[in-house]
């Protein structure tokens, strides 16, 4: 991924987590255009195949969770899972475990220092978010 590249990726996770912060929701003007545009670059640069397999993957793990609990797992989260799991897919399936595996983690992490200041919820986009661009930078550096 190139420097300008990089800096538009890290621009839209950046709106996506304060907007979600914000707002507590992902709106579709944000992440689907993002999933589309991941999707159709990695397919014109020969990467299709795992931007798609990364997406697929991860947004129906997020829709299985979204489907049992929607409170707990809102439908932007899963929207959100089309293009970061495009995104890290591109990167392989070690990017892709570290990202899936770190959101949920980073979100719990996040709940109990909110649930120590009396709040009842966090919003897990965010943690989508930096949990994808580490897992990515951690392979790029």
């Amino acid at each position: 991924m190139g420097v300008g590249a990089a800096a538009v990726v890290l621009a839209w996770l950046a709106v996506l987590c304060t907007y979600d912060i914000r707002q507590r929701r992902l709106p579709n003007w944000l992440t689907l255009p993002g999933a589309v545009v991941i999707g159709a670059v990695a397919a014109v640069t020969g990467h299709g195949v795992a931007a798609a397999a990364g997406a697929a993957a991860l947004a129906a793990l997020y829709l299985i969770v979204h489907l049992a609990s929607p409170r707990a797992m809102g439908g932007g989260d899963v929207k959100l899972a089309l293009g970061v799991g495009g995104l890290t897919g591109v990167f392989g399936a070690d990017v892709w475990v570290l990202a899936a595996l770190g959101a949920p983690v980073l979100t719990a992490v996040l709940a109990l220092g909110a649930a120590m200041r009396g709040r009842l919820t966090v919003p897990h986009g965010p943690s989508m978010c930096i949990a994808s661009a580490v897992a990515i930078g951690l392979v790029v550096l």
